[in-house]
């Protein structure tokens, strides 16, 4: 069987070289991965996991941590194009990932440290925490277990994030409406234990006050971040505002079900109402109308959290804070008042 000891004397460089060539490192030129990886496919070279891990320490596994996968038939991938993601950047920098599906109950029988080490990664990465889910504090305050969160911007020295700007966001597509002559919004959020849900509702009353539009409470409900929330809240929006015009959803889902909602209402889209959504999930263009909503590019959200997490397992020096850009995409469900 083929060793290290034996590329590192056909290729003429050091037993190092050769191992940081076959991990990825940046500090051996392209050239000499090259030849090394050739080599390496010539002798059948494998290299042995367990006893990499013996020797370094580390197992170059990373956990991806999901917490309350749903299916939704297909129409909204964000969860799978993060994942994808993920694994394209581990791939990269030679590491494996484990997928582990978690939910508020199961993680207050099992610590996330208890986890992470019982499946012997040497990092993690979490997504869809709710604020009030007990590996979130866990995360934050006690465990110095490397971690990046997704979607939720805390931070410190064990800790960093990946999100996109959920407030500059939600403020681009209330603007839009309201350039359209737009003043009554009601806006549809998920729920109030998700962060993004927090910040959104920021976006949405930063728009309004920076057009001098008086906040009414009473216009914004909780779609729980579901198709059939949205068109439930948003018969009860048209119930008691008839006269809205406009109306802003923090997911695609919910927008499509607040145009099921209106089309049984006989209020058509985007004629009676102007409807915007956010995520830019595969249905929203192929929809009728087509969904004018912000894009988020979820597959850059966890190419970006494994890059951040292997650059903090490897100790360099990283800003544990990304922030990523959001675009409106501007389509047929919304239109300008006469």
């Amino acid at each position: 069987m083929a060793t290290i000891k034996d590329i590192a004397k056909i290729a003429g460089v050091s037993t190092t070289t050769v191992s940081r060539a076959l991990n990825g490192y940046d500090d051996v030129s392209k050239q000499t991965k090259q030849k090394i990886k050739s080599i390496a496919d010539e002798l059948d070279y494998w290299p042995n996991a367990a006893a990499r891990s013996l020797v370094s320490s580390k197992t170059h596994t990373i956990g991806v941590i999901f917490s309350e996968l749903k299916y939704t038939g297909g129409k909204d991938t964000l969860a799978f194009d993060i994942l994808i993601g993920i694994n394209e950047r581990a791939n990269e920098m030679n590491y494996d990932i484990l997928l582990f599906s978690t939910s508020p109950s199961k993680q207050r029988t099992k610590s996330y440290y208890n986890l992470c080490k019982e499946r012997n990664v040497d990092g993690a990465i979490i997504f869809g925490l709710r604020v009030d889910d007990p590996y979130l504090e866990e995360v934050i305050q006690k465990s110095k277990f490397p971690c990046v969160l997704i979607d939720i911007p805390f931070s410190n020295e064990h800790l960093g994030n990946v999100t996109t700007d959920n407030v500059e966001g939600v403020r681009k597509a209330v603007q839009h409406l309201i350039d359209g002559g737009h003043t009554n919004i009601a806006m549809i959020n998920g729920y109030p234990a998700a962060h993004v849900s927090e910040q959104r509702l920021q976006g949405f009353k930063k728009a309004l006050a920076e057009n001098g539009i008086a906040y009414d409470e009473s216009k914004i409900w909780d779609g729980e971040f579901s198709e059939d929330g949205g068109e439930l809240v948003m018969k009860r929006i048209l119930d008691e505002h008839p006269g809205v015009t406009a109306v802003f959803c923090s997911s695609d889902l919910m927008a499509l079900g607040a145009m099921r909602a209106l089309e049984k209402r006989g209020r058509k889209v985007p004629d009676s109402v102007s409807v915007v959504g956010y995520d830019d999930i595969i249905l929203s263009s192929y929809c009728v109308p087509k969904l004018t909503t912000i894009h988020q590019n979820k597959f850059e959200m966890g190419w970006a959290a494994a890059k951040l997490l292997i650059e903090m397992l490897e100790g360099k020096k990283v800003d544990h804070n990304v922030v990523l850009n959001n675009e409106l995409i501007l389509r047929e469900s919304t239109k300008k008042l006469r």
